[in-house]
């Protein structure tokens, strides 16, 4: 069909530059190993920090879902689509968060779009780290707000952001509390102070840190005790949570707010009933199995020393996401490929999802890897990395 010639075009080129990547099914449910391509490799590039895609109590939760009230809602929450679980389930996570309420989008990123979308208008001014993630900076677009950027968690610059923009009626601040790409965590103590003395909101983005920082896997907030002077709070169920979703955790006020104008949640689907209670089940796991996420974080710390013992760059990184950045992205495909080869599914990120100049294998170490496993992918990385030279 004619039409679409400037598209095949640019997928031309970004084979001949060695950077155009197929999908690439698993064949086994997601773990410490799968399957790819009928090989069994160590899984280094999933977000399922703890474990819970597959954890029992999760999965019988989901299956009594669907045996009582089938595998979907056929509406959406604001017209016939609301069940109690739905409201069970936002009030346990609003307690679980320290908030007044929450409320559950179909996932992250579209949570992120309502929120900024709805709550702004052309009065106010957003001000956002310039590397939040992608579903930030498409929620700010929807906006009529004016815009301004920060240096990357330089809070100096956004105290300069703050002071030039006095004249609007609504400043928030948004910032990831963890940084899905170099794994480092936003300054939240002095960015926190400086909302309080500007008069400004803030918005933090949880995504990678729900599960896996704070009490519990509270989140970034709790980590730095920071519970209650925070005014909205971003995450995601389908990372650390182990299933599929996002929510919003804040005031009674923006929950009603977000139910009547937030259009993600206005027009979609509410979540099946086996979605709704395997995330339920999910905070019970985080409430009374908090040794995950001591797993979790001791083979993050076992898996990063190693990396940086063996010469490669890891960044800035502070958490599980630990990025091995090579720089130019043809070599960074080769590594993934190299390591694919020796066992390892490490998947390789370049542009536009970093800088470019900025590709890396960006690997996720999660409580389900033994200590084996973890020496194992190592392994492979020394012999990939010697092999092209990405290392001595």
């Amino acid at each position: 069909m004619k039409g679409f010639e400037y598209l095949q075009n640019e997928l031309d080129e970004m084979k001949s530059e060695g950077v155009f990547r197929e999908l690439i099914p698993l064949e086994t449910e997601q773990g410490s190993k799968v399957v790819i391509k009928g090989k069994e490799v160590i899984q280094l590039s999933s977000n399922n920090y703890l474990g819970l895609t597959d954890h029992p109590r999760m999965k019988q939760a989901a299956l009594n879902a669907v045996e009582k009230y089938g595998v979907g809602t056929g509406s959406v929450r604001t017209i016939a689509g609301t069940l109690s679980m739905h409201e069970e389930f936002e009030r346990k996570l609003a307690e679980f968060k320290h908030t007044e309420a929450s409320l559950v989008f179909q996932s992250g990123f579209t949570t992120n779009q309502g929120v900024l979308s709805s709550i702004l208008g052309k009065e106010d001014v957003v001000i956002s780290d310039e590397l939040n993630h992608a579903s930030i900076i498409d929620g700010i677009r929807l906006t009529k707000a004016a815009r301004k950027i920060y240096k990357h968690v330089d809070v100096e610059d956004l105290e300069r952001a703050l002071k030039e923009s006095a004249e609007y009626r609504v400043r928030l601040v948004v910032t990831d509390g963890v940084f899905s790409m170099d794994g480092n965590i936003a300054p939240l103590p002095e960015i926190v102070e400086l909302c309080e003395k500007y008069d400004a909101i803030l918005m933090v983005d949880d995504a990678h840190s729900s599960g896996v920082l704070g009490r519990n896997g509270r989140g970034s907030i709790d980590h730095f005790d920071l519970n209650g002077r925070v005014h909205i709070q971003v995450g995601t169920l389908s990372k650390a949570i182990g299933v599929l979703g996002g929510y919003v955790a804040s005031t009674q006020a923006l929950r009603d707010y977000l139910v009547h104008k937030g259009r993600p949640f206005l027009f979609s689907t509410s979540h099946p009933p086996a979605v709704t209670e395997a995330c339920s089940a999910a905070i019970d796991v985080l409430l009374e199995e908090p040794e995950l996420i001591d797993k979790l974080w001791d083979n993050a710390k076992f898996f990063k020393d190693g990396l940086q013992k063996l010469g490669f760059d890891t960044g800035k990184s502070e958490t599980p996401i630990t990025p091995v950045i090579v720089g130019d992205a043809t070599l960074c495909h080769e590594l993934s490929d190299k390591l694919f080869e020796y066992g390892v599914f490490a998947q390789g990120i370049g542009f536009p999802t970093v800088a470019k100049g900025q590709a890396r294998v960006r690997t996720i170490v999660t409580a389900q890897h033994t200590k084996e496993e973890l020496q194992e992918a190592l392994d492979a990385f020394e012999k990939a990395g010697k092999e092209l030279n990405i290392i001595k």
